[in-house]
């Protein structure tokens, strides 16, 4: 086929501009589809990940409360295997649940902590804190209670926090600071709430 003097003059650039950026343009598609092969699988062993964490945790929820054993046992498996997943945190509280009702606060400690720090979920994480500080409180580490329920949460939480502030405050015999806690717990709470009504109970109860 033919072309005229114009054609073949944009035929020859196209050629030398190929030959001298040919090569990158190819890499860079080539490094482009690479991303987005890899994105791709990501996203599919992210879900696929995800349907099978909700399978377990269901199993887990689904185990005899009496099975200790088998509740740590499943649980541990999410917590490992699908820590990625929201299902991860939630695992460890029911497991923390159940070991704190047969008596094994360390256990139970530990599951929180774990919780505390990996959680994908912040209100599994707040949860987990509020547990563990009271826990702690339980067991006269009014200090280290204290420290976290100074820790970023979320901020859904923030009347519960204070609330447990004020009654470790009060077992520090700190009169005037838990009433504070009490007081910021008020502004917090839900008005028409049970914890509302507890709350200023104790704030009332100080004097």
């Amino acid at each position: 086929m033919a072309y005229d003097l114009e054609e073949q003059e944009q035929i020859d650039e196209l050629k030398a501009w190929w030959k001298t950026y040919g090569k990158l343009v190819s890499n860079a598609l080539l490094g482009l589809l690479v991303v987005y092969a890899a994105y791709q699988g990501w996203h599919y062993y992210q879900g696929k990940q995800a349907v099978e964490a909700s399978t377990e945790f269901q199993s887990l929820q689904m185990t005899d409360e009496k099975d200790v054993k088998a509740i740590q046992s499943k649980a541990a498996i999410i917590m490992d295997k699908y820590a990625s997943t929201p299902y991860a945190g939630r695992a460890a509280l029911f497991a923390a649940k159940t070991n704190y009702a047969n008596n094994d606060a360390k256990s139970a400690k530990a599951q929180l902590e774990w919780a505390v720090k990996n959680a994908k979920e912040t209100s599994v994480s707040a949860i987990a804190s509020l547990q563990l500080a009271n826990i702690l409180a339980e067991e006269k580490d009014y200090e280290g209670a204290l420290k976290l329920l100074e820790t970023r949460h979320d901020a859904g939480f923030d009347g519960l926090f204070s609330d447990l502030k004020g009654d470790v405050l009060v077992a520090l015999g700190k009169k005037a600071e838990a009433k504070a806690a009490y007081e910021d717990a008020l502004t917090k709470l839900n008005a028409q709430g049970k914890y509302h009504v507890l709350t200023q109970q104790k704030l009332e109860a100080l004097g």
